[in-house]
């Protein structure tokens, strides 16, 4: 599970900020079920090929927005997480991933028209 991780040294998004988001949606997803016990901080760090400040700061992050629970001497866990916050949650990873799409192609100085067709492309590709 901890393959489906993908970190792009390459990117200027923040190495913890990727591992964070992969997580979180695999926490909403219901990929990561209630009660699954994550690796240590440290094992995750060597998994992972990073530093254990960044597993920390994605552990805590995670645990501020209630999607993982610790208990000292035991572990982490994933938190139960309820419809209403699953729901947010998914969102919040929705508006992360536009936000991003849409700076990308800013900074390649996409209009508007372009970024709009490019979306509606997009929703075809993806659609039902």
């Amino acid at each position: 599970m901890w393959r489906t991780i993908q970190i792009n040294e390459q990117s200027a998004e923040p190495l913890y900020h990727q591992i964070e988001v992969q997580l979180r949606a695999l926490i909403v997803s219901g990929q990561l079920e209630e009660g699954a016990l994550l690796p240590s901080i440290r094992e995750f760090a060597q998994q992972l090929k990073c530093s254990v400040i960044t597993i920390r700061r994605v552990y805590q992050d995670l645990e501020a927005q209630g999607l993982l629970r610790t208990k000292q001497g035991t572990g982490t866990f994933v938190a139960k997480v309820d419809a209403s916050d699953r729901d947010r949650q998914r969102l919040v990873n929705v508006i992360q991933a536009l936000e991003e799409a849409v700076a990308a192609a800013r900074r390649v100085q996409c209009s508007d028209e372009e970024l709009e067709q490019l979306f509606r492309d997009a929703l075809r590709r993806h659609g039902d």
